[in-house]
């Protein structure tokens, strides 16, 4: 086999508690992360044309070795130790520093992909070693389950029991730089006694544990995140947050039609990017 496509799914943060700053920068986390099935699209070729060719054609997302997609094959090409070029085309449907994961998943994509063309045997586990060097939410996208993530969010145990729901999922067209959030954010103390569930039976059992620690910080320079969430609630969202370092904001809903109508109707009356999206 010599070509693979792969479909990368962004993910959202049910929740995000920031606990405190790490002696090495970053900061340990406890989150809830869960992905979705708004998806970019990976293509992977093996070429005899050595070097490793990224194409995407989005702006604010680079073709060369600052892609980190580009650095996932470089890791696993070294890793392998054949002269062998890699041809990774990224078709983006994620929008593009907002909150959504869509690099860690592109780069968890080429992971996998690469150690199933080059036959590399690689488990799991061990790409996951690999990802967390390339970004803190790669492991994440490997793992495949919805997890409660701790540490800088490589430490994954998979949440046993939640229900599927739709969520409305929107952005609005500015980029956010998570390290900016992270640089701005003012820790307070906090209680590390706080139990995250591991079972969810219904959708009020998930709008109970929402929460965000970066979204004040974001807000603060985006007002327009809190009318987001005002127009999703007032749309019928149950439940509605920032992901991630932001500006995407979800709305949870019960059936495919509210998170459809909302969707449509924010994409109408706005200049946003809007999807409606089930989790997987």
């Amino acid at each position: 086999m010599r070509t693979l496509t792969l479909q990368a799914p962004a993910k959202v943060n049910y929740r995000l508690d920031v606990l405190r700053r790490r002696p090495d920068g970053y900061h340990d986390l406890r989150m809830i992360m869960q992905q979705f099935d708004l998806c970019d699209e990976i293509q992977l070729a093996l070429s005899d044309t050595p070097g490793i060719r990224v194409t995407c054609g989005r702006e604010g997302v680079p073709d060369g070795p600052e892609n980190i997609a580009w650095r996932a094959a470089d890791a696993l090409l070294d890793l392998a130790g054949r002269e062998v070029g890699i041809d990774i085309r990224i078709t983006k449907r994620i929008p593009v520093a907002a909150g959504l994961g869509g690099g860690s998943s592109d780069c968890a994509s080429v992971l996998m992909g690469l150690n199933q063309l080059l036959g590399l045997g690689m488990s799991d586990a061990r790409l996951m070693e690999i990802g967390v060097k390339l970004g803190a939410d790669v492991p994440f996208f490997i793992f495949g389950k919805t997890a409660l993530a701790e540490g800088i969010g490589e430490q994954l145990t998979a949440i046993e029991q939640i229900p599927r729901v739709w969520l409305a999922i929107v952005n609005p067209n500015v980029p956010v730089s998570t390290a900016w959030v992270y640089q701005n954010l003012q820790l307070t103390n906090r209680s590390d006694d706080f139990k995250i569930p591991r079972f969810y039976s219904s959708i009020a059992d998930i709008c109970a544990i929402l929460g965000n620690d970066l979204e004040a910080v974001t807000v603060k320079r985006y007002p327009v995140i809190s009318e987001i969430k005002g127009r999703l609630q007032s749309l019928g969202a149950t439940g509605v947050l920032m992901s991630g370092s932001g500006p995407t904001v979800f709305g949870i809903f019960e059936q495919e039609d509210g998170a459809r109508r909302a969707a449509e109707e924010l994409a109408r009356t706005t200049g946003w990017f809007t999807a409606a999206a089930q989790t997987l």
